[in-house]
């Protein structure tokens, strides 16, 4: 008898959502369920970071989540590991189809509090070294993502182009990002194999970074900056040490050129967040992030800026300068 009732109903229902909609009600429950909600976080504001966050959001409007279709949130945790953690707990309490975790320490934040929501991590130097996946492969959990991790060769290289006969290579890093400490161990490995020799400076918080930049001057050729997010969310402290000292100053990414860096062979940061964006979207169509293998890009670009490598006492080759893909005026 049940079974026979609840058919006889249904057509019924089926009638009066038609008819809501019929009479005008466009945004009734059943059109209000099909808004999916992604919540984003990131550690620190800084160029680099935002323009993952804005690729991600084109790319999630581009495949037609957009206007009531999307509920999007985001909230920067200022540079503190703290806030992140409470971030990652308001998130999840708010049940979103998927949290996107951008730069290692908000990621870290995310994966440590829930194994339910789907989370997508971007802008991660090495995710298998922070814990966010045991491998590069499908995680069977509910973690993907998409790393930052550059080829280190590459960018050894594009530091003995810009200054040759470079032996020492200081680096300024917060130890406490573990996207910083992975770079910092493998170019104790890379750099002896090269003649050459890794000299870092330690800056725990935004305001250290003067002092640590200061401590290189004298005892390295050149200053190699990663994508450390304490160090580029205030890199003009870096620069002025560069300029004031004629140190040269090499960047990883492509953000911290223009804002005085002499080079950077890096990714495209806007890129990055579309390649972060498909994946939110595919989850968002029903996929499971656990069947999904982390990616990396291969989209490098070299950026170069003629005026600071003046300030900082070094001149560029022209064949250096026309294989830029771009170069800051």
């Amino acid at each position: 008898m049940h079974k026979h009732s609840s058919i006889g109903r249904r057509p019924l229902l089926q009638l009066s959502a038609a008819a809501l909609l019929a009479l005008g009600f466009a945004t009734s429950p059943a059109a209000m369920a099909q808004a999916k909600s992604v919540a984003v976080t990131a550690i620190v504001e800084h160029p680099a970071l935002d323009s993952v966050r804005d690729g991600i959001k084109e790319e999630i409007e581009a495949s037609g989540f957009t206007g009531d279709k999307l509920k999007w949130q985001y909230q920067s945790a200022q540079g503190n590991p703290g806030t992140a953690a409470q971030i990652a707990r308001k998130f999840i309490g708010d049940k979103p189809d998927v949290i996107v975790a951008i730069a290692t320490p908000s990621a870290q934040a995310v994966v440590a509090a829930t194994k339910e929501v789907p989370t997508v991590y971007s802008a991660v130097t090495d995710p298998v070294a922070a814990q966010l996946v045991k491998d590069w492969g499908p995680s069977g959990t509910n973690v993907t993502g998409v790393s930052d991790l550059l080829s280190l060769e590459q960018q050894v290289e594009l530091i003995q182009q810009i200054v040759p006969g470079v032996k020492r290579i200081g680096m300024v890093y917060n130890p406490g990002e573990a996207n910083s400490v992975v770079v910092v161990e493998a170019l104790k490995k890379l750099l002896p194999t090269l003649g050459l020799e890794l000299v870092e400076s330690t800056a725990p918080r935004t305001v250290d970074i003067t002092a640590a930049a200061r401590n290189l001057v004298g005892k390295v050729d050149v200053i190699y900056s990663n994508t450390d997010n304490n160090v580029v969310s205030a890199y003009e402290a870096l620069v002025k040490v560069a300029n004031d000292t004629k140190t040269p100053l090499i960047a990883s990414d492509t953000d911290s050129v223009k804002r005085g860096a002499i080079a950077a062979l890096g990714i495209d940061y806007k890129d990055l967040g579309r390649q972060t964006g498909k994946i939110v979207v595919r989850i968002l169509n029903g996929e499971k992030p656990g069947d999904i293998a982390s990616e990396r890009s291969t989209n490098l670009q070299l950026f170069l800026n003629p005026k600071a490598a003046q300030a900082q006492g070094v001149t560029l080759s022209e064949a250096l300068v026309q294989s830029a893909a771009q170069v800051i005026e």
